[in-house]
């Protein structure tokens, strides 16, 4: 097999990979990168002789990467990344973020008590910059930083690995969200007692066990799960008009709570706080884009009111 020459391979191809690999189909990568999707799918080919794989495999909802476009992913990101460093030092400042995008990870507890925020803080520290926020959480967020599926993450612990650098902005504890119409009047707070008879739903992405059980545990104590999701917005919708009762980060309480008709109230019970943490790649910063979304996301986090 004869070697590839860089000096006669069209390196645009390397953003309509990206694009595509993103966006998940080649109609929403031509809108994306302002071609026809014809231009795309000529790109598409041309890629896959370069790779001598298909890269991407159609299926129901779009096209899906293959194994060799999963490896190809960091390293053609980190590519595209450096690119980018290098022109914005040719155009530092606001004027150079027309166009770009900053990925978040975080799970849906942060993006509820800080997404608001976040957006206001960058669309005033840096004009046309986009911010993305992509689902994640502590067993995750590592990873999709090292594949470069995220710039930033802000979790709860597991931020460990050594081309990552990470602060600790907070400590989280939790606090109990219930339909204001099914408490007594006057009812400011829960017992242990009333805690434990209420039903409740839990949040967990097993759907079986959560933190609250392990502590109810260790008191003799056990509690009955109505039901179980895998994200904190839906509680509004599974809770509204009933009696259950859920048991979240204090944070995440607090959002919801602000914009529905759902009751924060103290948890009853002891339970562990945890870290949280904000993470970004050691070489991210080198994109101004990026280090400013830091910047203010630092802000944010550091002055927030965790409990």
């Amino acid at each position: 097999m004869s070697q590839i020459d860089i000096e006669s391979t069209d390196l645009n191809l390397l953003k309509v990979f990206e694009a595509i690999y993103d966006e998940g189909g080649a109609g929403r990568a031509a809108l994306r990168l302002g071609v026809t999707q014809s231009a795309v799918s000529a790109a598409l080919a041309r890629l896959r002789t370069l790779y001598a794989d298909p890269l991407f495999v159609r299926t129901g909802r779009g096209l899906s990467p293959s194994l060799r476009a999963r490896e190809l992913r960091p390293i053609i990101g980190e590519a595209l990344d450096k690119c980018r460093q290098s022109l914005s030092l040719a155009r530092p400042g606001a004027a150079g973020f027309a166009g770009r995008s900053v990925t978040l990870g975080l799970s849906d507890d942060f993006e509820i008590a800080l997404g608001h925020a976040a957006i206001t803080a960058l669309e005033q520290a840096a004009p046309g910059l986009r911010l993305i926020f992509r689902q994640t959480h502590s067993r995750l967020a590592a990873d999709m930083l090292m594949a470069r599926e995220v710039d930033l993450v802000i979790a709860s612990g597991g931020l460990i690995a050594p081309a990552l650098q990470r602060v600790t902005v907070g400590q989280g504890g939790y606090a109990c969200l219930v339909d204001g119409a099914s408490l007594a009047p006057g009812e400011t707070a829960l017992t242990v007692e009333a805690f434990t008879r209420r039903p409740h739903v839990l949040v967990s992405s097993g759907g079986f066990i959560g933190v609250v059980d392990e502590v109810l545990h260790g008191m003799g104590q056990t509690r009955r799960v109505l039901a179980a999701t895998t994200h904190f917005a839906a509680l509004p919708f599974l809770m509204k008009g009933g009696d259950a009762l859920a048991t979240l980060p204090a944070h995440a309480a607090r959002g919801l709570a602000a914009v529905t008709g759902l009751r924060r109230l103290p948890c009853p019970i002891a339970m562990p706080g945890y870290a949280i943490e904000m993470g970004w790649r050691a070489d991210a910063l080198r994109d101004e884009a990026v280090a400013i979304a830091r910047r203010c996301l630092l802000g944010l986090l550091e002055n927030y009111d965790w409990l």
